[in-house]
């Protein structure tokens, strides 16, 4: 068996973050294997309930992952408080090379930085990938479609967790290309009128109020938020209204630098300095915007760490945007050294729910077994990191679940892309592929 190869052909990425395509992952030579089930968004449990119900088929795929990769361990990522979780992983263990890392209750603890911390005590170089540590990282549900890619099944479908203000939280798989507005549907709809809908998290997710758009292979579900709730509001404000504001208001206090979690480790990331560029300072953001470059946009200095409730984190955002422009990159000149308080200035999750005002939406969401009955399904062509896939298919071809529909460039970084359900291609462009049963 070419693990590679299946990887490739079943068009499996990263299902936790920015979908980057998992067979050059397994092409690599590393020492360690890592699994991410830290799952540290708030409200989500999705990962929680996938490990749960499908250890078997996660730990399998590890397996293989460290034989292919020639690594001499792997480390399961868990937080210490999912027990049920740490039982069903532990009693699939059998080769002797993979150990459970216990991971606290803390955000970002997901953060692959954090992870590759934690694990090995390696520190991943500035700009660096955890290979450039000899690791290779990847999350619960990667591990799973891993398992199925080895059954020649290729990913058609998504685990997620719909939560917050609907009536049944809940985790269930659904086929890619689902609407949003089917998904909070099969959750038995909204317990409000009037919401926003939070994709993928709430500190590192996005908020839209349009329930047309889809899942797609690295989405994690979605959040329900009252339309007047203070994270709605807060988010939906304009940029320029973000850059003002912080331009008024923001005393240099410096607390979304102490709290910083990639500062804690050592990276030069300095959000106080980056909030001078919004031009209270006389010297100019070519200056400020560097100490951006090496942010990992986890939220935390927006939403918990600024007594003022300013936009320390968007500020980091537009910063490393004007510095790709510029064609610049700031170069840490000091050694990658962890501070010596981090483990002080850690964030309980619970203590940062209660900040955001979301912990009383804080629900459990047991796995479904009944799947959203979709008639038909919208799946877009970039739904990883690389080129976007190409079509293969044209418009009133009959495709069954599975098929082939979007392939890689030759040359290109990409995945491949399949058929969530059987029915007749209804539409084709460069962007999406339609399908309908």
């Amino acid at each position: 068996m070419d693990l590679v190869q299946k990887i490739f052909d079943a068009g499996v990425v990263g299902a936790g973050g920015a979908g980057f395509p998992t067979h050059i992952k397994a092409k690599s030579k590393v020492e360690f294997v890592l699994v991410n089930g830290a799952e540290c968004e708030p409200l989500i449990h999705k990962d929680f309930e996938l490990m749960k119900n499908f250890a078997p088929e996660i730990v399998k795929a590890v397996g293989l992952m460290t034989k292919e990769t020639s690594a001499k361990k792997s480390y399961f990522g868990i937080k210490a408080k999912n027990g049920a979780a740490i039982e069903a992983v532990e009693k699939n263990y059998s080769n002797g090379k993979i150990e459970t890392c216990l991971l606290g209750d803390f955000y970002p603890s997901g953060d692959e930085y954090e992870l590759v911390y934690a694990a090995t005590k390696r520190l991943i170089p500035p700009y660096g990938l955890p290979l450039d540590v000899g690791c290779v990282v990847n999350n619960v549900e990667t591990f799973y479609n891993i398992s199925r890619a080895v059954e020649d099944k290729p990913v058609t479908q998504k685990f997620v967790c719909v939560t917050g203000s609907v009536k049944n939280p809940s985790s269930f798989f659904v086929p890619i290309g689902t609407s949003l507005k089917e998904l909070l549907d099969h959750a038995g709809g909204a317990t409000v009128s009037e919401y926003g809908v939070f994709v993928s998290g709430i500190l590192m997710g996005k908020l839209t109020s349009d329930l047309s758009e889809v899942v797609t292979k690295t989405t994690a579900g979605i959040i329900v938020l009252p339309a007047d709730h203070y994270l709605v509001n807060r988010t939906k404000r304009p940029i320029e209204d973000k850059k003002r504001i912080g331009k008024s208001a923001c005393d240099q206090c410096s607390y979304c630098t102490e709290f910083c979690p990639r500062y804690l480790l050592g990276y030069d990331v300095q959000p106080h300095k980056v909030m001078r560029s919004l031009g209270f300072t006389t010297t100019g953001s070519a200056v400020w915007n560097q100490y951006a470059d090496l942010c990992c946009s986890c939220g935390l200095c927006s939403l918990y760490s600024c007594p003022e409730d300013l936009y320390p984190r968007e500020a980091c955002d537009q910063g490393k945007i004007e510095n790709k422009k510029l064609g610049t990159r700031y170069e840490q000149q000091k050694p990658v050294k962890v501070h010596p308080i981090k483990e002080g200035r850690r964030v309980p999750l619970k203590q940062l729910m209660k900040r955001i005002d979301v912990l009383k939406y804080d629900a459990h969401t047991p796995f479904v077994k009944k799947s959203p009955d979709v008639s038909q399904v919208k799946i877009m062509l970039k739904q990883h990191i690389g080129a976007a896939a190409k079509p293969v298919v044209k418009l009133g071809d009959s495709v069954v679940e599975g098929t082939l529909i979007a392939d890689v460039e030759e040359g290109k970084l990409g995945a491949k892309i399949h058929a969530s359900i059987s029915g007749r291609v209804t539409h084709v462009s460069d962007e999406f592929i339609k399908i309908a049963k």
